[in-house]
């Protein structure tokens, strides 16, 4: 399932062509994706003015312009190509030539500059709903999700504070959504690493027994603030079906350190240790025992 510096690199690719620009009509192929569409969403969409296109965790947010937000969600398998209206698209350097079997298209949004915009989702785990604006804080979907991790509000105090107490693995911790938003297995076990802590280790050794804020926890955010925002400049991690919305395969699985590299040599300099895989909450771990503690 994309992650959030995949979900981040998707929303950069459509601003250009959603944003400020109005939706003149809106395809549906079929009666819904994870969950139905609602009876009233190609009325609510046709016509409206796309005034902002935001990110919450790992869902899409389309404001527009009658005061509704469209949450997309990807899915598993879900992705967004961009048609121009001379009929091009923009490959990029790391183009994925896309299958021209366009059974999947579920959503077409025609906008009125000609552009179209297909969401496509083979296995159907996506979602959309439109959620009026006002009622945004109160949505099931929404309720309860943590901070972002790249928000101005998370930091290393915050993070203690959300572990202080908590008896389950640091790893657990940060895939809780109610921890931090739209964290998830690959950049986890990445920002673990380039931390040095053990995924086994204690949430709760984030904040001493006063609940004051760890050097571990200091770290732990530089990290995890570090990793995002490289994953985010390299368009995300194209594993399995993620693709950016031009087709671009996003390259930041190259500069995986641990993640898929099990039984390879640590890259910690002087670390004589090797990357070891476990399966931990029904995920698979990767990390270095050595020099992660």
């Amino acid at each position: 399932m994309p992650e959030l510096p995949e979900v981040e690199t998707v929303r950069r690719g459509l601003q250009p062509v959603m944003e400020g620009q109005r939706i003149a009509r809106v395809e549906t192929r079929r009666g819904g994706l994870r969950f139905p569409f609602q009876k009233d969403f190609v009325a609510r969409l046709d016509g409206q003015t796309v005034t902002g296109l935001g990110r919450r965790a790992k869902y899409l947010m389309a404001d527009l312009a009658s005061g509704d937000v469209l949450l997309m969600h990807l899915g598993m398998s879900g992705s967004f190509r961009v048609a121009l209206a001379d009929g091009e698209t923009t490959p990029g350097e790391f183009h994925y030539a896309r299958s021209e079997d366009r059974t999947h298209d579920h959503v077409i949004f025609h906008m009125a500059t000609g552009a179209v915009i297909s969401f496509n989702d083979p296995r159907r785990f996506g979602s959309m709903k439109i959620v009026p604006r006002a009622e945004i804080e109160q949505e099931p979907l929404l309720r309860g999700l943590g901070p972002e991790p790249l928000g101005n509000e998370f930091d290393a105090a915050m993070l203690a504070r959300a572990c202080a107490g908590k008896k389950t693995s640091l790893k657990a911790a940060l895939l809780d959504q109610r921890v931090v938003a739209g964290l998830g297995n690959i950049y986890v076990c990445e920002a673990l690493f380039r931390s040095h802590l053990s995924p086994r280790r204690l949430a709760a050794t984030l904040a001493t027994k006063k609940g004051e804020t760890t050097d571990h926890a200091k770290r732990l955010v530089g990290a995890i603030h570090t990793v995002l925002n490289a994953a985010i400049e390299a368009g995300g991690s194209s594993l399995r079906d993620h693709r950016q919305t031009d087709g671009e395969l996003g390259y930041f699985q190259h500069s995986f350190r641990v993640y898929d590299r099990e039984g390879e040599k640590c890259p910690t300099p002087k670390c004589k240790g090797t990357i070891k895989r476990f399966v931990q909450n029904g995920r698979s771990t990767f990390w270095c025992p050595t020099c992660q503690k």
